[in-house]
């Protein structure tokens, strides 16, 4: 195991986390993650702060990171009566570090995929259906789970897109 790890520092391998690059975390905390408009955009926002240990307000700051959050919905199952049973819906995050002065500094597009099913709707005895898939309470939570953890799946591979880049610096 020694020898190995003679080897591989021989070669200029360095970790992106602890050892050689443990200084990286102390870069990532200086970057300021601005705020985004929806509640899904809210969950990428407080994930990235969360993994970055950044700061909650731009004061301080070394670096901005915009992110902008696209989502696309697809039907992808169908019952006999045509009804759609399952969703996938697309995230697509493009994110932009910038640094005080407003360069760009590095760029990228990270790109997550969350699937629901629609919780069935149930008759009332008059024979009226009682909710939607649209309004239908279990299908809505299942629906903002599956979006906030493709959301911190995200947020994770942004801070590796970092990571990787400030590491080649």
């Amino acid at each position: 195991m020694v020898l190995v790890s003679l080897f591989l520092s021989a070669c200029g391998f360095h970790p992106l986390y602890g050892g050689a690059n443990g200084g990286m975390s102390a870069t990532l905390s200086t970057i300021y993650v601005e705020p985004m408009q929806d509640r899904l955009g809210y969950e990428l926002r407080n994930s990235m702060i969360d993994l970055l240990n950044g700061p909650g307000s731009p004061a301080g700051a070394t670096y901005h990171l915009t992110l902008s959050l696209t989502q696309t919905t697809q039907g992808v199952a169908l019952q006999d009566n045509a009804a759609i049973t399952r969703y996938n819906n697309t995230l697509k995050v493009t994110f932009t570090l910038t640094d005080l002065k407003g360069t760009v500094i590095t760029k990228g597009v990270e790109t997550g995929l969350s699937d629901y099913n629609v919780l069935p709707s149930f008759a009332a005895p008059n024979g009226t259906a009682i909710g939607s898939p649209n309004a239908n309470y279990g299908t809505l939570a299942a629906q903002q789970d599956a979006d906030k953890r493709a959301a911190e799946d995200i947020a994770q591979r942004i801070q590796l897109d970092l990571n990787v880049f400030f590491a080649k610096r």
